[in-house]
C-alpha cells in the first residue's frame, strides 16, 4: 500500500506513553525484518464487552490506520479504532516483576456495573488486554 493511500493516525486519535513506545520498539527489533508493526485489535469480551490485544503483523489491510512511531508503526483497523479513539497505551513495569501494556482513558460503555478497574489508569494498571 502506498503511503499516500494509507490512513494516518494522529496523537489525537491514539497515543503511546514513553515507556510503551520504548518497549514496543525493543520488541519489534527482536522479530523478523518483514514485520510492518504492532497491530492493536479488539475482540468480544472484557468488562465493557470488548477486550484489546496486540500482535506483530507483516501486512497492511485496506481498512488499516497507522500511527508512525520511532522504529515501528502501530496498526489499527477502522472498526477497532472506533473503540480506541482518544486512548493512551502505556507500559507498566511493576516492582514484583509483572509487566504489561494497559489501555488508559477507555470510554465508558455502560452506566454502572462492570468490573470497575477495566481500562482505568489506577496504580494496578487496570487494562483490558
Amino acid at each position: 500500500m502506498s503511503e499516500s493511500a494509507m490512513n494516518v493516525l494522529s496523537t489525537s486519535d491514539l497515543t503511546l506513553s514513553g515507556p510503551a513506545q520504548a518497549k514496543m520498539a525493543e520488541l519489534v527489533q527482536q522479530v523478523e525484518d518483514d514485520i510492518k508493526g504492532v497491530r492493536v485489535y479488539a475482540t468480544a469480551g472484557g468488562c465493557s464487552g470488548i477486550s484489546f490485544g496486540m500482535t506483530f503483523t507483516d501486512q497492511l489491510n485496506g481498512n488499516d490506520m497507522v500511527l508512525a512511531c520511532e522504529g515501528f508503526d502501530v496498526i489499527v483497523d477502522d472498526m477497532t479504532m472506533e473503540h480506541l479513539r482518544g486512548v493512551e497505551i502505556d507500559f507498566i513495569d511493576r516492582e514484583d516483576g509483572a509487566a504489561s501494556f494497559v489501555f488508559n482513558n477507555l470510554p465508558q460503555r455502560s452506566a454502572g456495573g462492570g468490573c470497575g478497574s477495566c481500562g482505568s489508569s489506577s496504580s494496578q494498571g487496570g487494562g483490558c488486554a
